[in-house]
């Protein structure tokens, strides 16, 4: 089992498998994708290597993401490669849903057992505002056609000043009967974001507050999940998650580490830098790979400093989904 020095354990690996993304959102990549090297992108054969190294020590959820996954043509190979890996038990994917009507079939048939889609708003207009695309009709038809094909689907949502008390007012009424999850995401601070960080940014605890009042418990973690709080409601077919990484001790529970398209592990979305696994990747030697990842958690730090205002390389969240 991988394991830091502070006693934390990772079960959860999230796999970029490219930085490349077609939407413009504002709080990411608001002038668009911007070339900055070559698309060198990990091979099927790497990944496959990388899977089955974390799954040997421990990992049993892998999650895809980008940029947009789903620009890669082999996606469905590599859920198939992730899904038919001993010990792995959940294969993921965060999307913007811009593929999903035509893709989910297939990813649905490779393995997949969970979705996570992008989208700030339930307002077409509002979604267009912050993506830069008029696709919102697009991703719900998406939704609903995962959910038919028994995929656990939940919706990532930024909060964002100008929108977000529309979008947890229109949700609540569209998680009555739809049985999804939605996480409203707070903000965070990144290396060319700062201006829009300062306009934008809001705390996720007044919206936590506003559940509990209303009747929504909190829900216990299981060891895999991700970082939010979830909510439930007798009253509701969905939920809410928050996810505030400016919180009191939000990095005590952590069990992800992240490895980019390029085949960088980083020990944290915000650590300095990354750390180079592509030529034991390139070389195959899972024993090797194996011994390396554990030296290498050595240096992942207690926290990720945010509220220091320290973002580490992490330029904008394209760069590792996040």
């Amino acid at each position: 089992m991988l394991e830091d020095k502070f006693g934390r354990r990772f079960h959860y690996l999230r796999l970029s498998i490219t930085d490349v993304c077609n939407f413009r959102c504002t709080y990411c990549l608001p002038d668009g994708y911007q070339c900055s090297g070559d698309r060198d992108f990990l091979s099927q054969e790497e990944i496959a290597v990388l899977v089955n190294a974390f799954a040997g020590l421990g990992t049993s959820k892998i999650r895809i993401t980008g940029g947009e996954p789903s620009l890669r043509k082999d996606l469905p190979q590599i859920i198939e490669q992730c899904a038919n890996t001993p010990g792995i038990e959940k294969v993921a994917i965060t999307s913007n849903g811009f593929k999903l009507p035509q893709m989910v079939q297939s990813w649905a048939d490779a393995g997949l057992t969970a979705l996570n889609i992008s989208m700030d708003s339930l307002d077409p207009r509002h979604f267009h505002a912050i993506t830069g695309h008029n696709k919102l009709e697009t991703v719900l038809q998406g939704i609903d056609m995962a959910l038919e094909l028994g995929i656990q689907v939940k919706i990532n949502s930024v909060l964002l000043k100008p929108y977000s008390d529309t979008m947890l007012s229109t949700a609540l009424d569209w998680l009555r009967d739809k049985p999804v999850t939605l996480r409203m995401i707070e903000l965070m601070q990144t290396g060319d974001n700062q201006p829009f960080f300062n306009d934008n940014h809001i705390s996720g605890q007044p919206i936590k507050q506003r559940l509990l009042e209303q009747g929504w418990g909190q829900i216990l973690r299981d060891k895999s999940a991700g970082p939010a709080q979830e909510f439930s409601h007798p009253d509701y077919n969905g939920r809410i998650g928050l996810i505030m990484p400016y919180s009191k001790d939000f990095c005590k529970s952590c069990n992800r580490l992240r490895v980019s398209s390029r085949g960088k592990l980083h020990l944290c979305l915000f650590a300095e830098q990354g750390l180079d696994l592509r030529p034991l990747l390139q070389e195959g030697n899972i024993d090797a790979l194996q011994q390396e990842l554990v030296a290498l958690l050595g240096q992942k730090e207690a926290s990720h400093w945010l509220d220091k205002g320290y973002t580490g390389a992490t330029q904008h969240l394209a760069m590792l989904g996040g």
